[in-house]
């Protein structure tokens, strides 16, 4: 259970791994990571991250089962864990169970499977850790207003939901967010007993990315990110959770769309 009476580490902003202005995170880094088996798999297609190029791509890509999309100031609702929070064991075994399961619907009951064993607490949890979660969601807020628009988020303590407009393709966010905050985990590791195991790894690889469809999908996001730790258990109330935007700080009220940030984007397509 979460101490939300912790005060966060008041010197977080002079320590390694802080986003800056000037700094250029545009360039994603292979961090050396296995692929995540919990993610959709490729299905043969063009090695690519499925983020809009400069060249022209299109952009609609597939991970797997079900096709995605990345397209500037399309809203995305996007998932990306710690490392060691599913062993490799049991990620087998789900996709076992999987093969039983009609196609289409695959990459949604895997979907269900590992937030359902995220929510269970496995692996270090070092989000769980005050300052850790702060540091996190700091990063995510950094460039709030600049190369992406959060609209909410939830720091949970082996995962982050986060819901965004993005002004850059989504791959060089996420990419700057988990390379920003793993040099400053790794480095208070020990201090703060994070517990993460690999020295050179914090975050998976793979995330999970779904573009938000229309105004309902968009407040039922929203209100599932807000409600993930009362959903696991850690608090009473979606508000009770100090690293999230049900706590207060977000730019939009619990429960409620921002749909002129959508556009018209959340509706053309299905």
């Amino acid at each position: 259970m979460n101490d939300g009476s912790l005060t966060p580490h008041s010197h977080a902003d002079e320590d390694v791994g802080v986003p800056r202005a000037d700094e250029d995170v545009d360039a994603p880094k292979d961090d050396g990571a296995p692929k995540d088996d919990g993610a959709p798999k490729d299905d043969g297609a063009p090695k690519d991250d499925g983020a809009p190029k400069d060249d022209g791509a299109p952009e609609w890509y597939s991970r797997g089962y079900l096709p995605h999309r990345d397209r500037l100031h399309l809203l995305q609702s996007i998932t990306f864990r710690l490392a060691d929070s599913l062993p490799q064991s049991t990620l087998r075994q789900l996709e076992q169970k999987l093969l039983l399961v009609p196609e289409i619907r695959r990459d949604i009951e895997k979907r269900k499977s590992i937030e359902q064993w995220l929510d269970a607490g496995m692996g270090c949890c070092a989000l769980r850790q005050p300052e850790a979660a702060a540091y996190v969601q700091q990063s995510l807020l950094h460039f709030d207003g600049d190369r992406y628009r959060v609209l909410a988020w939830v720091i949970m303590p082996n995962h982050v939901h986060v819901l965004i407009d993005p002004a850059e393709p989504i791959s060089k966010t996420i990419q700057g967010w988990k390379s920003f905050s793993s040099r400053w985990l790794l480095a208070h590791n020990e201090r703060l007993g994070l517990g993460i195991p690999d020295p050179h790894l914090v975050w998976m690889r793979e995330y999970w990315d779904r573009f938000i469809r229309d105004g309902d999908h968009l407040r039922a996001t929203i209100d599932y990110i807000h409600r993930n730790p009362v959903k696991a258990g850690l608090c009473r109330e979606p508000a009770d959770w100090p690293w999230s935007s049900a706590a207060g700080s977000a730019d939009v009220p619990v429960g409620t769309a921002n749909e002129k940030a959508n556009g018209k984007s959340g509706n053309e397509s299905s």
